[in-house]
């Protein structure tokens, strides 16, 4: 596979997980939407790794600050704050024991918001691959 390849796997991937937070939203799993949401960038992200890099996998971490530190973006402080503030429901949605008030804070209302400011970002990192 090229380098181009690995791109396209990367966004079709993040693409499909796009679909299925929305449809965790639609039947109020709102943790679980924000999950996906966080998959939806960080591999995003390794697509712009792929595209900053020789090599063809990125590394393996789930961190989207530390994946958008290792590219080439520019990003506005605030989209790194928000990066740090979605790294906390990437834990929470693999470790869901490991505690509940995500649950609390994630209302329909709170999770519309989150989603739609992923929606925002992941539309400027596709914006600018090939």
């Amino acid at each position: 596979m090229t380098n181009s390849d690995f791109i396209q796997f990367w966004k079709i991937s993040a693409d499909k997980d796009w679909e299925v937070a929305g449809s965790l939203f639609e039947k109020a799993r709102y943790p679980q939407a924000l999950f996906f949401g966080h998959l939806t960038l960080e591999k995003l992200l390794k697509a712009h790794w792929v595209k900053d890099n020789s090599e063809d996998y990125p590394p393996r971490t789930h961190n989207l600050v530390r994946l958008a530190g290792i590219t080439k973006l520019e990003f506005k402080a605030d989209d790194l704050l928000f990066l740090d503030k979605m790294n906390d429901y990437q834990m929470e949605g693999r470790y869901p024991d490991y505690n509940f008030t995500i649950y609390q804070i994630c209302t329909l209302e709170f999770t519309a918001q989150i989603l739609e400011e992923i929606k925002r970002l992941q539309a400027w990192l596709i914006n600018q691959l090939p």
